[in-house]
């Protein structure tokens, strides 16, 4: 009988060095043996499973039984926990304390008013901390891995988390291993498992039982862990662990739980939160002493400096910094990019360089073929002819492109192109398959650039069909077929021809042959692919994306160069940069790989400030390129699909894989996943990265001005011989009420015209840099000098509305103030009050509460007011009024002094040098 299932969620390593997990024990009592010592027929049985995987009813029980397939995280916080979590800052602790001693003195007005500010401060933070992690949750399910499983039968992708013990996984180049698996095949199959094992090098894996019990994690060479990665091959493979109980499981038991880490920016606001709550404190503790010297009462004095201290210390700002990254991923990932790593958002208003891809991100991924050459003629349709009709069946049957019942052709796109155009010109690719049935296979890699499949003929004989790049065949081919018969090749011509295609913007594949009388070995790839029959070329063109050249024309005036990094043939790049508007003349601006092998590190970081385009370029290669890029202080964000890209990836500043045909082990790699790989949705994250950091500034620029501004008035009051200005429940309402509603608010600001006319930004730029620091004290320090005003005048006039007319202009001069941040330069006139319909909504609000305040009488008593006249209302508002002039004026110095100029076009060579932008910046990692 096989062992119930629920005893064998376990793994096998028996190191002594950690707790053994008990093996699932055997009849008579022997323990089971580890997984690798099982073989493939007896670990199937003891999992209850077959090589045609579960059923689905199966794998949902299984599921439900053994819980989904991830590493522990800890347990979600409830809702409760959440909200209580808003009372641990230790301000608002001491309010609680505050009221409570107002309760028992018997000012219970007091204590009600100040307990309810309190529960909708808390409220509002439980919102905005709720909002951003339900923000994060939909993300990271978004970035969730999947595996391609037999369920039912035939292949399903699922989610990783949704695998069970018994499911048969498939495995390819470039997935990331989703479970612990036993493997059943494979084939070439290659595992990256430095992550477990610190080994480097790729381990061969194979599906043959391994005797030794006490077999090393490395040695275990038909196990494949969960979290390594496919390098090379397919494969099998039984999932025998999941979760916590796989090698990666064991490890993170060991680990101590940290929490998520924060981001430069929050890091840096943290530090000015805790500097900044030092001065306020003082200053209190001078407002504090100085009312007692003047023969205050000690109570109202004591709230009025603990109301003014949590009203002045922004300790929110870095809630808000998380709350607006993790609201901006959410948004970028609806416009199809996904954030995986929230640094990437604040980097990406600093990215000078994005090199791109050119197949699928630059261009549409569509290929069709364009144009032939065979038989010594060149020409746009097939001819005919023995020749001819070789070339053809080669398009359709050397490769795994296939129609599927809808008459739909799936596969990659180059074989799609060939085989739509062989079936367009009458070959049959399912006669041609029997005919000459494929027997093997050579797999393309960067090194050989080319790939050969091997087919049995009729006769008893074999044929192997070699597709790969111009240059490489013509090297290995020694003669060619032309209708009269082979001839002597002469490459001289063949090489123009090739070179002509490419000059079109065609990608150019050719195709060759060789018999052979019995089967070859494929082992030594250089006898397969040598003294070949040169066929003839196909080329291809792949049409550019028709929105690229519009992002491209945005990189431009953005400051941001971008570059095409491909492995295609030089001309066919250089002919696709010039459509895009990547390269402005046939003679500049193109590096080859093999030309930046030659170069040592310091003349290729030269040669990157002139270089638009690298062509015939090897993946690692990129890591080079993106080296460079950074040694002249630049900040790179880098695209890439395959495994070979990933360490490309991690090294660029952000890292950007497709999401759509990139490798599971590309997007693990990288800070930003294209969801559609459209080089154009990376400019538009650029433009939304831009637009969340410029909304930071303007929510950082309006809290610390109000909040300096409310410091101010009570500070200087007592120095002015004035009474103290405002009630401990007054300033904790306008905290409330003017710092949370509109503040927050400013979040949706929309990008401004300029946003992609700007240089990019310096990343080790103060996020108070451009005068924000000096705005916030000196605008502070002018609307407490307003409101003081208000309060010497009435005083002078004895009128006992003077405190709710103090109360009253401090409320409107942070909402004019509010209107006038919305942009650091263009004028609120020209933005318009209507294009920020939040905003507006939350000043009238905001208004409309400050006059119920004023004129309800139940308001009244609670908030120690009394009405005010139509005068006293308009000197009140004139006071917002005076604010928004003010800064206004700042703004229209600002842009007398500061005209922003677009990146200077290319010079001819297709060179950019970005004068009058900075680009020494320190490099700014977004990895974690």
């Amino acid at each position: 009988m096989p062992t119930p299932v629920k005893h064998l969620l376990v793994g096998d390593d028996e190191r002594p060095d950690r707790p053994r997990t008990p093996l699932p024990p055997l009849e008579g009592g022997q323990p089971a043996p580890p997984w690798h010592q099982r073989s493939i027929e007896v670990a199937l049985s003891d999992l209850s499973s077959s090589r045609e995987g579960l059923t689905t009813d199966e794998a949902s029980r299984r599921l439900a039984r053994h819980g989904p397939n991830r590493l522990d995280e800890g347990p979600p916080r409830s809702l409760i926990a959440m909200f209580m979590s808003q009372f641990a800052d230790l301000m608002i602790v001491i309010l609680i304390g505050a009221a409570v001693i107002s309760g028992v003195v018997g000012d219970l007005a007091d204590t009600f008013v100040i307990a309810a500010i309190v529960l909708l401060n808390a409220a509002l933070g439980f919102a905005q901390e709720f909002r951003a992690e339900r923000a994060m949750a939909a993300l990271k399910t978004m970035a969730a891995p999947a595996a391609t499983v037999l369920r039912d039968g035939p292949p399903a992708r699922v989610s990783a988390a949704a695998l069970v013990p018994g499911d048969v996984v498939l495995l390819e180049t470039g997935d990331i291993i989703p479970a612990d698996l036993r493997l059943i095949e494979a084939a070439s199959l290659s595992v990256n498992e430095s992550a477990l094992t610190g080994e480097s090098m790729p381990v061969e894996k194979s599906a043959a039982t391994i005797v030794a019990a006490d077999a090393a994690v490395g040695d275990r060479l038909n196990v494949a862990h969960m979290s390594t990665f496919v390098t090379r091959g397919r494969g099998v493979g039984l999932v025998v662990a999941t979760g916590m109980r796989t090698e990666f499981g064991r490890i993170a038991h060991l680990l101590t739980r940290t929490g998520s880490a924060e981001t430069p920016l929050q890091r840096r606001l943290g530090r000015f939160g805790r500097g900044i709550a030092g001065i306020v404190l003082l200053i209190c503790a001078i407002v504090f002493a100085t009312g007692l010297a003047r023969g205050e009462p000690a109570l109202p004095m004591f709230l009025t400096a603990l109301s003014l201290a949590v009203a002045a210390i922004p300790e929110a700002l870095p809630a808000i910094v998380s709350m607006s990254l993790a609201l901006g991923a959410r948004k970028m990932a609806a416009a199809q990019a996904l954030v995986r790593r929230l640094p990437a958002v604040e980097t990406l208003g600093s990215v000078t360089y994005i090199c791109s891809d050119k197949t699928g991100t630059l261009t549409a991924n569509r290929m069709r073929v364009a144009r032939y050459y065979c038989d010594g003629l060149s020409t746009t349709a097939p001819g005919t002819g023995l020749t001819w009709q070789t070339l053809l069946t080669a398009m359709a049957i050397s490769h795994d492109a296939k129609a599927d019942d809808t008459g739909r052709v799936m596969g990659d796109p180059t074989e799609v192109a060939l085989l739509l155009a062989a079936t367009t010109a009458g070959i049959d690719q399912q006669s041609a398959g029997s005919q000459m049935p494929r027997v093997t296979e050579i797999p393309f890699d960067a090194e050989r650039k080319c790939m050969s499949t091997v087919h049995r003929v009729a006769d008893g004989t074999f044929t192997s069909i070699t597709k790969g790049a111009a240059e490489v065949l013509l090297e290995r081919s020694t003669h060619e077929q032309r209708s009269k018969g082979l001839i002597r090749i002469d490459r001289a011509p063949l090489r123009a021809v090739a070179d002509a295609m490419a000059a079109d913007g065609l990608r150019v594949l050719a195709i060759a042959m060789r018999r052979w009388s019995a089967m070859p070995d494929v082992g030594p790839l250089t006898v397969v692919e040598s003294d070949l029959e040169w066929i003839g070329l196909v080329g291809l063109i792949d049409p550019a994306r028709p929105e690229v050249r519009a992002a491209v024309a945005d990189c431009r005036s953005a400051g941001i160069i971008p570059v095409m990094i491909t492995g295609d043939h030089p001309a066919t790049a250089r002919a696709i940069a010039l459509d895009l508007g990547l390269l402005e003349t046939q003679g500049g601006g193109v590096l080859t790989g093999p030309e930046l092998s030659a170069l040592s590190d310091r003349d290729l970081q030269q040669r990157m400030r002139d270089t638009r385009v690298c062509a015939r370029v090897a993946p690692e290669q990129k890591v080079r390129i993106v080296t460079a890029l950074q040694a002249n202080g630049e900040i790179v964000a880098m695209t890439g699909d395959g495994v070979n890209d990933a360490p490309a990836l991690q090294q660029a500043n952000i890292g950007v894989a497709m999401g759509l045909g990139g490798t599971d082990v590309a997007r693990e790699a990288s800070a930003i996943v294209l969801l559609d790989d459209n080089f154009a949705t990376i400019v538009k994250a650029v433009r939304e990265g831009r637009r969340i950091y410029d909304n930071l500034r303007r929510f950082v620029r309006y809290v610390l001005t109000t909040n300096s501004a409310e410091i101010w008035t009570i500070f200087m009051a007592p120095f002015l011989g004035l009474p103290v200005p405002l009630l401990p429940i007054q300033i904790l309402w306008i905290n409330l009420l003017t710092d949370g509603l509109p503040g927050l608010a400013l979040a949706a600001e929309p990008g401004e015209p300029d946003l992609m006319r700007r240089p990019p930004r310096p990343p080790a730029e103060s996020l108070f840099a451009n005068g924000l620091g000096a705005h916030a004290l000196l605008v502070g320090l002018l609307m407490a000098g307003l409101v003081l005003g208000v309060q010497a005048w009435y005083l002078y006039l004895r009128d006992p509305a003077w405190q709710t007319a103090l109360f009253t202009a401090m409320c409107f001069a942070q909402l004019g103030h509010v209107l006038a941040v919305r942009s650091e330069r263009t004028s609120l006139f020209s933005q318009g009050l209507a294009s920020n319909a939040p905003l507006l909504g939350a000043v009238l609000v905001t208004a409309g509460l400050q006059l119920a305040v004023v004129y309800v009488p139940m308001l009244n008593r609670l908030f120690k007011t009394v009405p005010l006249s139509s005068a006293q209302l308009a000197v009140c508002i004139a006071c917002g009024v005076a604010i928004l002039a003010v800064v206004e004026v700042e703004k229209w110095v600002r842009r007398r002094a500061w005209e922003p100029r677009p990146a200077p076009p290319s010079s001819p060579g297709g060179t950019n040098s970005r004068q009058g932008i900075g680009t020494s910046h320190s490099r700014f990692d977004v990895r974690t």
